[in-house]
């Protein structure tokens, strides 16, 4: 069987380095907000070429506590709104509502899966004054056009980037390397939460997240509003919760890190041989133009009739798994009684939720493992 994800045998590979990680923090006596946590903020801010990286509880805590430290700042306000793409998993969403702010959902691109841009404009009105893009399985957003957007129209981009570990466009390396420099003058606000959930392209081996940002102010901010809003030892300036990355996590994430690019470059090298490899007209392809944008945290592709595809595939001895299988709108959870969103039509989402269906992706899926489940798919 090949499985969709293997996880102990991704993690069995890091055993030893593990160890030794538990064995000194254990020894350290120091088990909260400690040295691992400020040496991954450190290492992560570097990788990110960021000034500022906040370790969390969560990537869901993270979307919250930037909404909630721009709300401190007088950024933003409860009930204002906040456009997000419709066709994300539902914690962005969840994110934007727990911080008292309206999601304004609008419709992706069907070849990327990301927000789309163009659709933007049509979605803004007085009340709007945020974006959260999703970076969707892996592949960046359309950043230049949505910055561009947003800077005309005076709105803050939150960027979901918990897929999306190591992705980036080459001009935005450049222009981020500037701003950590200092040498940018962008006043736009920015900032971008990142999940280290155990099946991310960057795992813990439990819950974990991060805040990364240029805003020293917000960062200061989100720094005292996962502690319970206090900067001080039992002096707190703000209503906070606990939301702290754990110090063994933070230990463990600190030994995976460098191997993170190099294990993007097999994902990358895996997409690549499907995508030249695959050749089924029952099977629609993901997009992906070569560029760094795209990391693979999924392999995405779709087909009209997903039930029987990935019946056959798991009767070959292959899992897969959908991302998603029932598009946010349509959950019970917005159902009339609460948001009332079931009625709305979203023709791209639904139609993107009906038929996706992922593909297994991973630094140790092997190369023959990969020519199996292109042979298998051909023969659909």
């Amino acid at each position: 069987m090949i499985k969709f994800l293997d996880l102990k045998k991704i993690n069995a590979r890091f055993e030893t380095a593990f160890q030794q990680k538990l064995k000194s923090v254990l020894e350290n006596g120091w088990y909260i907000l400690g040295n691992e946590v400020a040496a991954f903020e450190t290492n992560f801010a570097n990788y990110c070429v960021t000034k500022h990286c906040i370790g969390v509880g969560n990537g869901f805590d993270a979307l919250v506590l930037i909404f909630k430290g721009y709300i401190q700042l007088g950024k933003l306000q409860k009930g204002d709104e906040v456009i997000v793409p419709a066709n994300t998993y539902i914690a962005s969403i969840l994110a934007i509502l727990e911080a008292d702010l309206i999601p304004i959902l609008v419709e992706p691109k069907l070849e990327t899966y990301n927000l789309n841009p163009d659709l933007i404009l049509e979605n803004i009105t007085s009340k709007t004054k945020a974006i959260l893009v999703v970076h969707l399985y892996g592949q960046l957003a359309e950043m230049d056009k949505i910055n561009a957007i947003a800077a005309e129209n005076n709105l803050i981009v939150v960027e979901d980037a918990a897929q999306a570990h190591g992705a980036v466009f080459e001009e935005q390396q450049t222009t981020q390397e500037r701003e950590r420099t200092g040498e940018a003058n962008n006043k736009q606000l920015t900032a971008k939460a990142f999940s280290f959930y155990p099946g991310k392209n960057l795992g813990a081996l439990g819950d974990g997240g991060a805040v990364v940002t240029n805003d020293s102010e917000l960062a200061k901010v989100i720094q005292s509003l996962r502690n319970y809003g206090s900067e001080a030892k039992y002096q707190n300036e703000f209503i906070g919760v606990n939301s702290r990355l754990d110090e063994l996590q933070a230990a463990f994430l600190n030994v995976k890190l460098p191997n993170l690019d190099a294990e993007n470059n097999i994902r990358k090298a895996i997409a690549k041989r499907y995508i030249s490899e695959i050749k089924n007209d029952k099977i629609i392809l993901p997009f992906w133009d070569l560029s760094e944008n795209h990391v693979f945290h999924l392999f995405v592709i779709r087909t009209k009739n997903r039930k029987e595809l990935q019946g056959y595939l798991l009767e070959n001895g292959i899992q897969t798994v959908i991302h998603y299988p029932i598009a946010p709108h349509q959950q019970k959870a917005f159902s009339p009684e609460t948001s009332g969103w079931n009625h709305l039509s979203f023709p791209i989402t639904e139609k993107i939720h009906k038929e996706v269906l992922s593909l297994p992706i991973s630094p140790v899926l092997t190369g023959d493992e990969v020519e199996f489940v292109v042979s298998i798919l051909n023969k659909y």
